[in-house]
């Protein structure tokens, strides 16, 4: 699929059928996030592949409580997917990589000293690797012919690292439902509101 076509089309599916995906497409997805830029070529953003009822069941166990999947209507259509995706990083990779010869010499001797704490750092890299691989795999999806919702890490986190056997050094940076889209409509009353002009957007040689 044409690149501009495929983020034309990218949209948030919450609702899905239970049909299970290939997993040589799961694969495909996510070679394409570890294609993303990492900072320092660190390489410390990682995935956890929950596949089938059983597997996904744990995230949603963690994550949400039992009012919730008893009265939202967006639960039973999210709860099908049949693939869950979790993005994780690692701060302390970070910070261990720009302590390395390469990133803490004279070239860098003017920067904040971001090989000794995880504070030290403006913005966080290890966020925004983490976000570069996410987008990968939601443009890769429309290409597949699949669909697929970015789930917040908002509760739940450290039941769900337990679990997991989820190293400590890492962070949950969000979740994606996936899987093919039953074509229920559960679209984001967001998307009601009225777009700003690009003009307020987009600025040239000043703000």
């Amino acid at each position: 699929m044409d690149l501009h076509e495929a983020i034309r089309r990218r949209a948030m599916v919450r609702s899905f059928a239970s049909d299970p995906v290939d997993p040589a497409t799961v694969d495909t997805l996510l070679r394409a996030a570890l294609r993303a830029p990492s900072a320092g070529n660190t390489a410390a953003t990682s995935w956890v592949v929950l596949d089938g009822e059983t597997q996904t069941a744990r995230y949603w166990e963690a994550t949400t409580d039992q009012a919730w999947r008893a009265t939202s209507p967006r639960s039973e259509g999210l709860r099908r997917a049949p693939v869950i995706l979790l993005a994780f990083a690692s701060a302390q990779a970070y910070v261990s990589r720009y302590a390395e010869p390469d990133k803490a010499g004279p070239a860098f001797a003017q920067g904040p000293a971001l090989g000794v704490h995880a504070d030290a750092w403006p913005v966080p890299y290890w966020t925004g690797d983490a976000a570069f691989g996410v987008m990968t795999v939601l443009l890769a999806a429309v290409d597949a012919g699949l669909g697929a919702c970015i789930l917040g890490n908002f509760r739940g986190e450290e039941a769900l690292a337990r679990a997991l056997g989820v190293p400590a050094s890492w962070r949950l940076f969000c979740a994606i439902a996936l899987g093919h889209p039953d074509g229920d409509d559960h679209r984001s009353p967001s998307l009601d509101r009225a777009p700003p002009d690009l003009g307020e957007r987009i600025h040239r040689g000043r703000w």
